[in-house]
């Protein structure tokens, strides 16, 4: 179990590195927010600055997928699983790791690599006059749903070491 280990601890690390630069993401869609807001008032804004804040958003939330898995921050419903064993919570977790959420986050990095490819091939550009490629954005979502895929796969090699050793040290 050692090599599983050392696999884990690098994809938390990955994830780890990137959801914390991510965060500043956060700040910098603010402050462009912000600076779109006052340039409209002197009437110089631009499609450009507020596809600028759709791509910040949307690379928070989808690079950020993974990070948020990896802290265990995401939604959960705890009402019965405290009440349970590290190995019966482990089971569960990895039955709806290996069920739901990797079966569609293949399909999605899958799906958005095909939609990437086709942007990329046709070099598509916004249809608002200033606006940006869009490419970028469009890489977002393998790229998010790739970093995701790899913190499942640690978060079951995760699981499998409780169930097989026990309570998590």
């Amino acid at each position: 179990m050692n090599g599983l280990n050392k696999l884990c601890l690098a994809i938390d690390t990955l994830n780890k590195t990137l959801g914390r630069a991510i965060a500043w993401l956060v700040l910098a869609t603010v402050l462009l927010s912000v600076f779109t807001a006052i340039a409209r008032k002197f009437g110089i804004g631009s499609n450009g600055w507020l596809e600028g804040q759709w791509y910040l958003f949307s690379a928070v939330f989808l690079l950020g997928a993974a990070y948020t898995l990896q802290a265990d921050q995401h939604v959960r419903v705890d009402v019965l699983s405290k009440r349970w064993s590290a190995k019966t919570r482990a089971l569960i977790d990895i039955v709806g790791h290996v069920l739901f959420l990797l079966p569609v986050a293949v399909c999605l990095a899958w799906l958005g690599w095909h939609d990437f490819m086709q942007v990329w091939q046709h070099n598509e550009m916004s249809a608002d006059a200033g606006g940006l490629a869009r490419w970028p954005v469009k890489l977002l979502i393998p790229v998010g749903f790739g970093l995701l895929i790899l913190q499942v796969l640690s978060e079951i090699g995760k699981r499998i070491q409780v169930i097989v050793n026990g309570e998590p040290t």
